[in-house]
C-alpha cells in the first residue's frame, strides 16, 4: 500500500514523521510524494498556535477533495489537544495521539479490517516513559535530527504544548550514542539534537544536558548542533563542556520571546533581560565566533507601546544573527487567552514590521563580521542561481561556486561578501575539511 505524510510544525515533528515513515516501510507500505494519490495520508500536526491548527484543517479539506479515497490519519499535537474537535471532522478516518505513534501500523491494519473510524488518544501521565524512536534516514537531507527529550514542565502563559506533550521525559545516553552512530554510518555529516524543551534533558532521570551533548559529540565524527534552548539552562560550566569538542557547532538558539521584563513576567518566562544578557555574554566569552539566534513575540496581551520598544531595542542590543518574529496568537486553553489587554491584529502587524527593522540591522552587522573568515561549510544543495548553499558551524548561510560532487561534504570556504541574507564565499581548496 502507498502512503504519504505531511509534516507541520517543529523539528521534533520532522523527526517523528521520519520515524513513522520507517515504521510503515518495515510493515510493507511504500512512501510516495505528497502530490501523488495514496492509500493512506498522514498529517503530523502542530498546535503551537490556533493558526497552526487552522492550517491542518485546511490541509485536511484539500486532501479529501483531491484524493477522496485515501485513509486520512491525523496525529501530532493537534490530535492530542483537540481530540474531541478532531473526532468531529468528517474528513478524518483515524485520530492518533502523541502516545500512539509506534502503533500506527497495527491501527491501520485494524482500520482496513473493520472499516470503522478509530479515535485513539491517551492522556499523558506524570511518570510516562520516554518514547524511543529509531530514525537513520532523512530523505533528501544532509542534516539529521535526533529527538532526545519530550515534554515540558514550564507552562508559559501563552503555550498549550505541555498539554500536547506531557511532562519532561528524557532518552538514555546509550540511545543517543546508538542513534548518532547510525546516522554517521548512513553518511550524515551533521546531527541536530532536538526536543520540546531540549535543555531540560535529564531533569527526570538524574542526567544532565551537558552529559547528553558530551555523549553526542563523542559518538561519531559528525557535527553536533543544538535545537531551540531555554536560555537560563546555559550556565557557564555547561558552556565550557560544549567548548571542549571541535565538532560542536557554536550556534545557540535562545528563545527570548520578549526583551521587556514586564512582558516576560506576564508570559511566565523564568528569566529577566539581565539574566539573558549575561548568558549571551558568557557564550561570547567561551566561544570564539558563536551566533545567537532567537524567537521574539510581538503584541502579547497587555504589551504597551513602551514595552514593545524596550523589546525592540533589546533585540538590537544583543545583536542576534537571526530573529524569528511572530505576532502573538491567542490560544484557547491557555491563561494568556483570557488575559486583559489583547492587542488588535493591525497593531501586531505594525510591531512585527518595526521589530524586523531592528532585527535586520543586527543580522547585517553579524554577517559583516564574518567577512574574511575561513570556515568549514557543509554543502547541502544547489540554489536557483546555480551556486551551492551550505552552513558554517555557527549557521551562517554561505553560497559558493561548486558542483554536485561537493553535496554533503564539508569544505573550507573564504567568506567574501554579504548578499542579502547570506554570504558569498570562495572555496579555498578542492579538498574537503573535517567536521
Amino acid at each position: 500500500m502507498k502512503f504519504k505524510i505531511f509534516t507541520l510544525g517543529c523539528k521534533v515533528n520532522q523527526f517523528e514523521s521520519q520515524a513513522i515513515i520507517g515504521t510503515l516501510q518495515e510493515n510493507g507500505y511504500t512512501p510516495v510524494p505528497e502530490t501523488e494519490s495514496s492509500d493512506v495520508t498522514i498529517i503530523n500536526s502542530c498546535a503551537v498556535t490556533s493558526a497552526s491548527e487552522q492550517k491542518a484543517v485546511k490541509l485536511l479539506h484539500r486532501i479529501r477533495r483531491e484524493d477522496p479515497d485515501t485513509v486520512i490519519v491525523l496525529t501530532g499535537c493537534m490530535a492530542q489537544t483537540q481530540k474531541e474537535d478532531s473526532a468531529k471532522l468528517k474528513e478524518i478516518d483515524i485520530v492518533l495521539g502523541n502516545k500512539r505513534r509506534n502503533d500506527i501500523a497495527p491501527v491501520l491494519k485494524k482500520y482496513f479490517e473493520e472499516k470503522k473510524k478509530i479515535r485513539s488518544v491517551e492522556d499523558f501521565l506524570r511518570h510516562d516513559d520516554y518514547e524511543n524512536l529509531a530514525v537513520y534516514n532523512f530523505a533528501e537531507r544532509t542534516r539529521a535530527f535526533l529527538k532526545i527529550e519530550d515534554g515540558c514542565n514550564r507552562f508559559c502563559s501563552y503555550c498549550i504544548i505541555p498539554y500536547a506533550r506531557g511532562r519532561v521525559r528524557s532518552s538514555t545516553l546509550e540511545y543517543i550514542r546508538k542513534e548518532i552512530q547510525g546516522f554517521a554510518e548512513n553518511g550524515y555529516k551533521e546531527v541536530v539534537l532536538v526536543g520540546i524543551n531540549l535543555s531540560s534533558f535529564g531533569s527526570d532521570n538524574g542526567l544532565s544536558f551537558a552529559e547528553a551533548v558530551k555523549t553526542a559529540c563523542e559518538s561519531a565524527d559528525v557535527r553536533i548542533r543544538l535545537g531551540s534552548l531555554e536560555p537560563e539552562s546555559m550556565d557557564l560550566d555547561t558552556l565550557k563542556t560544549f567548548a571542549k569538542y571541535d565538532n560542536f557547532c557554536p550556534q545557540f538558539h535562545l528563545s527570548l520571546q520578549s526583551g521587556c521584563n514586564a512582558t516576560l513576567k506576564r508570559m511566565n518566562r523564568h528569566y529577566t533581560t539581565a539574566d539573558y544578557e549575561k548568558i549571551v555574554s558568557d557564550i561570547r566569552t567561551v566561544f570564539e565566533n558563536p551566533s545567537i539566534t532567537t524567537d521574539v513575540m510581538v503584541g502579547f496581551a497587555g504589551e504597551t507601546d513602551e514595552e514593545f520598544m524596550q523589546s525592540a531595542q533589546f533585540v538590537e542590543k544583543i545583536g542576534f544573527a537571526r530573529t524569528h518574529i511572530f505576532p502573538y496568537s491567542r490560544r484557547p486553553g491557555t491563561s494568556a487567552d483570557k488575559a486583559p489587554g489583547q492587542i488588535p491584529n493591525e497593531i501586531k502587524k505594525k510591531r512585527a514590521a518595526t521589530m524586523a527593522q531592528y532585527a535586520d540591522r543586527a543580522k547585517h552587522d553579524f554577517l559583516e563580521k564574518q567577512i574574511g573568515r575561513i570556515e568549514k561549510v557543509l554543502i547541502e544543495t544547489r540554489n536557483k542561481n546555480g551556486l551551492y548553499e551550505g552552513y558554517t558551524p555557527n549557521y551562517t548561510l554561505v553560497c559558493v561556486p561548486a558542483d554536485d560532487s561537493f553535496v554533503n561534504k564539508i569544505v573550507k570556504v573564504r567568506l567574501e561578501s554579504v548578499n542579502g541574507n547570506h554570504i558569498v564565499g570562495k572555496m579555498q581548496t578542492m579538498e574537503t575539511g573535517g567536521v
